[in-house]
């Protein structure tokens, strides 16, 4: 026992150490699972035979994982994808198997074995390329929902290769397993479809999805609501890991995909009202299995076996990523996925997958691959994984920049035909608030971006935006700036927009410039570059649900108003004196002690201030505003009768 203890103790040492320090790097957490099992396997040794058992073990991870996918999509999301799933998924696999069947052939090989390695390596990772994008947030794109096309296909066929690789058998390794055996023999896994007729077999099969199928669309509810009744939430996990582990072993027992068993039932199970309850029980649970699997992908590496076939593995594992990544960029190309989503797809699935790891003892134990062919084969699936990583961080550094460069200098700047009394520099949700705003009072604005897919989303709401970079002085030039009262500075870009406020005061002083500051430290370089108002993107938004939080928690709401109209001036009073502090700070330090002392005062005379009764006076915005003097409206129309810009 605690030798069992000492091991999880080790595991989860490496990951806690390894994984934030990989995310802070910005290599991902994939990335720093894979280190951590390389470090306390092959380099430290702290772990070592137990390793194969624990990853057969994790291998859960990814079932938990389907089934959450599987609860993320529809019936009908899935029948949409029905064409990507056969069209791009099946080709994708056919066409690798074949190329890397023809490959293996040319190397030598026969080609029963040619046949099962090109099987074994049209597989991608379907663990690594989900949980990647999950981080980042790319399952949504087109080339994140193609290539979960592509894997959810390559899960299906795991079932007919588990089906074909028995027929590959090579009869020298049967006569050599016959005469190398020992009384142990193997030991066979459960199985309701073994010596069974194909006629029975199928029937099995489609009996077991059937009753996957029924079983979660009338038996799941009555079961959860009688779990939830109980109270006890302990329950209701333990409810959830038995429906998964369930599904899983029912697919086993009848010669299916776990992970393929899970999604189904997670598809079935994606309308239910208990969908969110089982995915916060079941997630910590995948997660945790999903980091195990890694890491024990790392830990599995021999350096032994690396180093004596050194040349041979690197030379493998590079020609499989590049035979399968040249056949995702043309189908890519052939099913019209554009732009960096067809760099994603193409780099995301060209590592070998964890089911290569299936594949290959399956061979192994049905006498298809020699046991040294399958441990350098091994070792190939394993560093094509670890491989894997570098690619993302390849897209995002290198692919995604420059396709957008390429695409902005692609787009020529528009020719702006108009000109008006404010310019609006970014029309994102934030610029697109104020240009309403000033459009609707009748003043004209001319609206500007550099983001291409910005500007053709508000021209669809008949809002009349120009695309170009308004950072460039001959496009301002073209905008009219040198007639404009005022310039909206609302750039999603820090630096940009500072740069833009510090142009503008100087070249055109007579410019009023309103600016949107990210955060505290960026308004005080908007205030230094020359803005002459500034406001935080969430400090008012932030202000207000203070506001309601209070009014919840019983506070009465003219008391609330109040409140807020106290920290409004106390933020007001300190805002100079935090400034001139700032301004002495040295850039590469965000807080001196000085400023921390008085940020702290600042926060003890807001706590002063709001609990002040202020009963003596009242502000305008505790009582109602003053309406505008008589004749208001039309006095407004004149002017602009007679300054129509």
């Amino acid at each position: 026992m605690t030798g069992y203890f000492l091991q999880a103790f080790i595991y989860l040492c490496a990951a806690v150490i390894a994984v934030p320090l990989a995310k802070r790097m910005g290599l991902g957490s994939v990335l720093g699972y894979l280190i951590a099992g390389v470090i306390i396997g092959p380099i430290i040794g702290l772990v070592g035979q137990e390793t194969a058992a624990i990853q057969h073990f994790a291998e859960f991870g990814v079932v938990m994982m389907l089934f959450l996918v599987g609860m993320e999509l529809e019936p009908r999301m899935l029948w949409e994808m029905k064409a990507r799933l056969l069209g791009l998924g099946g080709a994708q696999v056919a066409i690798t198997t074949g190329l890397i069947t023809f490959i293996a052939m040319q190397l030598g090989q026969v080609w029963s074995v040619g046949l099962a390695v090109g099987l074994i390596f049209a597989l991608s990772s379907t663990a690594i390329v989900l949980q990647t994008f999950q981080e980042k947030k790319l399952a949504k794109t087109e080339g994140g929902r193609s290539a979960f096309s592509v894997l959810l296909f390559q899960d299906i066929a795991v079932i007919p290769m588990l089906a074909l690789i028995p027929l590959l058998a090579l009869p020298e390794l049967i006569d050599l397993s016959a005469s190398g055996s020992t009384a142990s023999g193997h030991h066979e896994e459960l199985s309701l479809v073994a010596n069974l007729p194909g006629w029975a077999h199928a029937a099995v099969v489609v009996a077991a999805v059937v009753g996957v199928i029924a079983g979660g669309h009338y038996l799941a509810h009555p079961l959860f609501r009688y779990v939830v009744e109980s109270g006890l939430r302990e329950v209701f996990t333990a409810t959830a890991l038995m429906l998964v582990i369930g599904i899983a072993a029912l697919m086993s027992l009848v010669g299916l995909s776990p992970a393929l068993g899970a999604f189904l039932a997670g598809v079935v199970l994606a309308n239910s009202e208990f969908r969110h309850e089982l995915e916060s029980n079941i997630e910590p649970f995948k997660g945790l299995l999903l980091g195990l699997f890694f890491i024990t992908v790392g830990a599995g590496i021999r350096f032994d076996l690396l180093a004596q076939y050194a040349g041979v593995i690197l030379a493998l594992t590079l020609a499989v990523m590049l035979i399968k990544a040249v056949v995702l960029y043309i189908l890519a190309l052939i099913f019209r996925v554009k732009g960096s989503n067809r760099w994603l797809l193409t780099l995301s699935l060209a590592q070998a997958g964890e089911f290569g790891f299936v594949l290959l003892g399956y061979s192994q134990q049905h006498h298809v691959l020699p046991t040294e062919l399958a441990q350098i084969l091994s070792m190939v699936v394993a560093i094509s994984m670890f491989l894997t990583p570098g690619l993302f961080i390849f897209f995002d550094k290198v692919i995604v920049p420059k396709l957008s460069q390429k695409t902005n200098k692609q787009q020529v700047p528009d020719e702006i035909d108009e000109q008006g009394s404010a310019i609006i520099a970014g029309i994102g949700r934030f610029g697109q608030i104020v240009n309403r705003m000033l459009t609707a009072n009748g003043f004209k604005t001319v609206v500007l971006d550099h983001d291409m897919s910005q500007v053709d989303n508000v021209r669809r709401v008949n809002i009349k935006s120009f695309f170009g970079d308004s950072t460039q002085p001959d496009l301002l030039h073209t905008a009219g700036i040198e007639h404009s009262s005022l310039i909206v500075v609302a750039i999603d870009d820090k630096q940009r927009a500072t740069d833009l406020v510090h142009y503008v005061k100087h070249t055109y002083p007579h410019v009023h410039i309103l600016a949107r500051a990210f955060d505290r430290g960026h308004g005080y370089e908007l205030k230094r570059a020359g803005a002459d108002w500034i406001v935080s993107e969430t400090y008012h938004s932030a202000m207000e649900m203070g506001g309601e939080a209070l009014k919840a928690m019983g506070l009465h709401p003219f008391r609330v108003e109040q409140m807020k109209t106290a920290m409004l001036e106390r933020e007001q009073v300190h805002e100079a004196e935090l400034y001139d502090v700032w301004q002495k700070i040295d850039e590469d330090v965000k807080f001196s002690y000085q400023y921390t002392q008085l940020f702290i005062k600042l926060e003890e005379a807001m706590s002063d201030a709001m609990k002040k009764d202020r009963a003596d006076y009242h502000t305008r915005s505790q009582h109602g505003w003053v309406p505008p003097p008589k004749n208001y409206i039309d006095e407004i129309e004149q002017d602009l009768k007679n300054d129509p810009c």
